[in-house]
């Protein structure tokens, strides 16, 4: 079985009692919520990649003002091309401030919508675990950089 690792940097911003929060579509059309963010370029800054991928899936410009922590996440998972692999998502999580521009929909991306959310209304959206974790990473700010517990396999 193969082995892959994916680096990831995903933020948290959270203004005026809301949260911006993109829509990812899954390979097999599910639709969920999702922390704006995404996977790191070889020889790039995980802070420049998720300034990046936070301008690409919201059309928000932002900047980072802490790192929160990290997360990481294993699954098997089936291949393109076959068979499966052992996936495992290291997940860097920081808090950041949009600083300008308006959700929008990421033109031939990974993800279709961008919008802020009402903090008290996230439990009711369709999402990725990687929101609650980031929200509980936002409120908790542990030591350690990490929250504990089970998490389910959709990251």
């Amino acid at each position: 079985m193969s082995q892959e690792l994916r680096v990831a940097a995903y933020a948290v911003c959270v203004q005026d009692g809301r949260i911006l929060l993109a829509r990812w579509v899954a390979r097999d059309g599910a639709k969920r919520w999702t922390l704006p963010g995404g996977g790191m370029d070889h020889g790039e800054d995980p802070l420049d990649t998720v300034v990046r991928e936070v301008a690409e899936e919201t059309g928000c410009s932002a900047e980072v003002t802490a790192l929160l922590g990290i997360d990481t996440m294993r699954v098997r998972r089936g291949r393109r091309l076959g068979g499966e692999s052992d996936f495992q998502s290291l997940r860097i999580v920081y808090e950041g401030r949009v600083t300008g521009g308006e959700p929008r929909p990421e033109p031939d991306g990974s993800t279709d919508l961008a919008a802020w959310h009402e903090l008290d209304a996230v439990q009711d959206l369709e999402q990725v675990a990687l929101v609650d974790i980031g929200l509980q990473l936002w409120r908790e700010r542990p030591a350690s950089g990490r929250v504990d517990g089970h998490r389910p396999a959709d990251g």
